[in-house]
């Protein structure tokens, strides 16, 4: 059974930052897409940064520069460093795998909060 879950999350004041986890259980993550994705309060779910199979990293555009996606294949865990965290981060963090034959995993999510 695949399992991704997420922590890391937390309320942080504006220019700070946090380090956002996923453990995955029940696939090698050098073998998958996994992204991190991103939903505020009635908006739209966004991908905010993947990294695949092969390593290539890609990010939105809105977080180029300050957030950065790493793996750590002998943990299967994918981190996610967000570093000058603004009010418009806040949203609920999701991790997600997938891979070639359409599986497509989510995990349960972890709320990041910027606020002064």
């Amino acid at each position: 059974q695949v399992q991704l879950v997420e922590s890391g999350g937390g309320l942080v004041q504006p220019g700070g930052s946090l380090r956002l986890s996923c453990v995955t259980s029940g696939i090698t993550i050098s073998r998958n897409t996994i992204g991190w994705y991103r939903q505020a309060p009635g908006k739209q779910r966004e991908l905010v940064a993947e990294i695949t199979s092969g390593g290539r990293t890609d990010y939105a555009d809105s977080v180029k520069g300050r957030f950065t996606i790493s793996r750590d294949n002998a943990k299967n865990t994918v981190y996610l460093q967000m570093n000058s965290l603004r009010p418009e981060d806040t949203a609920v963090y999701y991790c997600n795998a997938r891979n070639n034959f359409g599986r497509n995993v989510w995990g349960q999510g972890t709320q990041v909060t910027v606020s002064s």
